[in-house]
Order: C-alpha cells, then sequence, then structure tokens
C-alpha cells in the first residue's frame, strides 16, 4: 500500500478498511478487542464487527443480550475497540459509546439474515454466557437473547508501525491531527 500522506486520505482509508472488514472474514479487523468498565476495573473480549455505516460513523456487533459486556454497557456505555492489522501494520484504538438493542425491526432483520448460519449458535444457548457446565454439551434456546450493540465512534487513535517511521493521527470532535507515536 502506497503511504498516505493527508489526514483526510488516512481517515477515508480507515473506514474503507473497517467496511473490508466487516464483509471479508480474513480480514484482520474482523475480530477487535472491545474494553469495557467492570466496577472499578477493565474488562476486555473479542468481538466480531457485522456492519459498518461510515456515513454514521457506527459499527455493528452481535451479543447474547445476558453476557457480562451488555450489563457492563449498560451501567458504563463508553468502551474502547482495539484492531491491529499486521498486513497494514496499523493500530486502530476506536472511543465509543454502545447503545443495545434486544427488540425491534432492526433486530428482527438481522436474525433473519443470520438464523441459518453457524454463527447463529452462539446467540440460542439456554444458559447464559459463562455459566458453568457439567460436560461440553450446549442446549439450544430460542433466540431471544440475540442482541445488536451499535457503537457510535467517537474517536479514532490511528497508529502505523512504519519502519521508516512510526506516524500516528487522532480523528475526533476536535478534528483531525498529527500526534507524536
Amino acid at each position: 500500500m502506497a503511504p498516505l500522506n493527508t489526514l483526510q486520505t488516512i481517515e477515508a482509508s480507515v473506514w474503507q478498511e473497517l467496511a473490508a472488514a466487516a464483509l471479508d472474514k480474513g480480514h484482520a479487523w474482523r475480530c477487535a478487542v472491545l474494553a469495557t468498565i467492570d466496577g472499578d476495573s477493565a474488562d476486555a473480549r473479542s468481538v466480531v464487527l457485522r456492519e459498518v455505516d461510515a456515513t454514521q460513523r457506527e459499527l455493528i456487533i452481535f451479543t447474547d443480550a445476558r453476557s457480562a459486556k451488555v450489563a457492563q454497557l449498560q451501567a458504563h456505555p463508553r468502551a474502547t475497540l482495539v484492531l491491529w492489522s499486521p498486513t497494514l501494520l496499523w493500530q486502530l484504538r476506536l472511543r465509543v459509546l454502545l447503545a443495545i438493542e434486544t427488540s425491534g425491526l432492526a433486530l428482527s432483520s438481522r436474525w433473519a439474515s443470520l438464523q441459518f448460519s453457524p454463527a447463529a449458535n452462539d446467540y440460542l444457548a439456554r444458559l447464559a454466557p459463562g455459566t458453568p457446565l457439567a460436560e461440553a454439551r450446549v442446549e439450544r434456546d430460542s433466540r431471544e437473547h440475540f442482541a445488536v450493540l451499535t457503537a457510535k465512534v467517537n474517536a479514532i487513535d490511528w497508529l502505523e508501525i512504519n519502519p521508516a517511521g512510526h506516524r500516528r493521527a487522532l480523528f475526533d470532535d476536535q478534528g483531525a491531527r498529527w500526534l507524536v507515536p
């Protein structure tokens, strides 16, 4: 990839890569680390990027409504997503505000497109995520636990690892600017 020399082209490229990650299961940014607040400490886990709306600056993630992250986000809806691409040599730290959707037409339409895929099993467990099991078999239930997280991106902290010199930029409500890496 040719070097990106302006903040505008970097930001546009970040959103293009995010959109590609939502469609390409092999893209390094398909799985991101979501860090949330759990009481007095941080908690982190991998999540799968499902949809991207660059115009609205939103990312869509699916989850089980009973998961610990949902309870954490109900108490503290601000979080950070961290993504790394060894191909691009880019790290992103996205500051986001998350909204949880457990019903409605948008949720139903997403479930309709997901329900016959292997991924649907992730949201059909009878017991909540993290519940101890006597054996490695999970009983299936209905889709009532399927939820959608909408992450509104408030800030993008972009870092490029480059042998010729690292570069870093921040894109937020104050505008775009270069930072010391």
